[in-house]
């Protein structure tokens, strides 16, 4: 009996004589599988997709040595200025940046308009560009800046690279109208189990900019490490700032460095929200101060990654005390309203003793004018008016979770950044399943939990813990591409997205994720380009 070699193998002069032999052989005739057919291109290649999109078909507008930045307002120079070192042809370069209250707007330009009583939504903006001129509206500096983030996605990637800048830079005709879905649009990083220093934090925030993202939820304190330096108990970060998962050297932010984090996120209309996680996750403060712990007795610094067994003592005073200083310290250098006091995985307290824990620090957040957010176990006491609740936990009960109006979502087996892509990937954990991308961008947070509506929901947010992160390229390995799949749930209508047109828009980003010397997983269900 004849044996075929593999057809892709045999020179195509013979493919004939293969096939005839074959069936001259009583084989079953050997057939070529069709060439699957080229995805259809997307409209754009923006993420988060915009509410309306137009490709006008008129000439492109192209930067010359001539170009400058108007802007109407002086509340626009900030994200003026952002767009003149973004568009500059080398860092020494200079683009003008003029004020012009009235009159006519002069050609070969990038307009940025402020109208404070126009009809849109605060972080809305339009944009319309021609070849005289880039003009981007909006009611609030916000909406400039995202606007300025997706003429950003319209210019070449090689512009995200300060010495790869063409010397010609060209922007599509378009039209665009956009506007966020929800408020909240984020994403949290553990610096507790490893330690990240200003520039890794600020780095982030740089990327979270560049999708739309306007929340980073650091958690500041856990077992492993206190990150936050506080005057009025300075062994927390003296003793519990020391060390962090495997015995490495820890670190910690002190305040001047922390401002300049909070002064970075501002610059860029991004809010941070402080937590720390207690009752429970407190080993690091437990380890710096004998009088947390109910036997007056400090136990050793830990530098594993079990939960549930450590505890403040809900019942002392001292306790109390410890709270109200940590919560005025971090509210005073914090502008957001918001203050994080975790609340999660608490074992070593009665029901009782949890609620009496959790409504005390509810009740001193409020004092300082700050608004509590919990992690969704609190959902089980009464809360009051204008609590956060922030779901992570898929099979936890869902009856109370809507009980404020406002509730994040992060669940745990969509959202969680540390889950593992695959069996396959050497870093993250996977005790909430693998989350390939298409599972983590192919939901619905208005369908996820029977009772909880859309206007319930504040928004979305991508947890990073750190247990297995202890490298920027670990960091941004598990967060791309991820991440931008969540800037788009917490941006675009849940009518206008899909995954057959994300995923190729999410493909042109490659060459601007490189430039931007990001770590990213090229996952194998996205045709990326080269």
């Amino acid at each position: 009996m004849l044996a075929l070699a593999p057809m892709r193998s045999l020179p195509l002069a013979l493919v004939g004589l293969a096939l005839a032999v074959a069936a001259a052989c009583g084989k079953p005739k050997m057939t070529v599988a069709p060439t699957p057919p080229a995805p259809a291109a997307a409209p754009h290649s923006l993420i988060p997709a915009p509410i309306s999109f137009t490709a006008t078909g008129a000439a492109p507008f192209t930067v010359t040595p001539r170009t400058r930045i108007i802007v109407n307002d002086r509340e626009a120079v900030g994200v003026a200025t952002f767009l003149a070192r973004l568009i500059a042809a080398a860092p020494s370069a200079a683009i003008s940046v003029e004020l012009i209250e009235a009159g006519p707007l002069p050609e070969d330009a990038f307009v940025l308009q402020l109208r404070p009583g126009a009809a849109m939504a605060a972080e809305g903006y339009t944009l319309a560009s021609t070849a005289t001129q880039v003009v981007i509206t909006a009611s609030h500096p916000a909406g400039l800046f995202y606007g300025v983030q997706t003429l950003r996605q319209l210019l070449p990637a090689a512009v995200e690279h300060e010495w790869l800048r063409r010397k010609t830079l060209s922007v599509p005709a378009v039209s665009i109208t956009d506007a966020p879905r929800f408020a909240w649009r984020g994403a949290m990083l553990d610096v507790a189990r490893h330690f990240f220093g200003v520039e890794e934090v600020t780095r982030l925030l740089d990327l979270m900019a560049l999708h739309k993202m306007n929340r980073l939820h650091l958690h500041l304190a856990d077992d492993q490490g206190w990150r936050i330096e506080i005057d009025s108990w300075p062994n927390l970060t003296r003793h519990g700032g020391g060390t962090e998962v495997g015995g490495g050297p820890g670190g910690f932010y002190t305040k001047a460095q922390f401002a300049e984090i909070v002064r970075y996120a501002a610059d860029r209309f991004i809010t941070i929200v402080p937590e720390i996680d207690m009752p429970g996750h407190t080993n690091a403060a437990l380890a710096s101060y004998a009088e947390l712990n109910c036997d007056g007795v400090a136990p050793p610094l830990f530098t594993g990654i079990e939960v549930g067994f450590s505890t403040l003592c809900a019942e002392s005073d001292a306790t109390y005390r410890f709270v109200d200083d940590v919560v005025r310290e971090i509210g005073a250098m914090t502008p957001g309203r918001y203050f994080h006091i975790g609340g999660d995985e608490v074992k070593k307290l009665t029901p009782a003793q949890y609620e009496h824990f959790v409504k005390r620090a509810e009740a001193i957040v409020g004092r300082y004018g700050k608004t509590m957010i919990g992690w969704d176990e609190v959902a089980a006491l009464k809360l009051d008016p204008g609590s956060i609740i922030q779901y992570w936990r898929p099979g936890a009960p869902k009856g109370e979770l809507g009980q404020t109006g406002n509730v994040i979502f992060s669940p745990a087996n969509k959202l969680y950044l540390d889950m593992k892509y695959t069996r396959a990937t050497a870093i993250g954990l996977d005790w909430a399943g693998r989350i390939e991308v298409r599972d983590g961008y192919d939901w619905d947070p208005a369908t996820m939990v029977p009772g909880v509506t859309e206007a319930a929901i504040l928004g979305v947010e991508g947890p990073l813990w750190t247990e297995t992160v202890a490298r920027r390229a670990d960091l941004d390995y598990l967060v791309f591409p991820r991440l931008a799949g969540i800037a788009e749930i917490g941006w675009t209508p849940q009518a206008q997205r899909n995954w057959e047109s994300y995923r190729l828009r999410l493909a042109a980003q490659a060459p601007r994720w490189t430039a931007l010397g990001i770590n990213f997983y090229r996952s194998p269900q996205v045709p990326w380009v080269e």
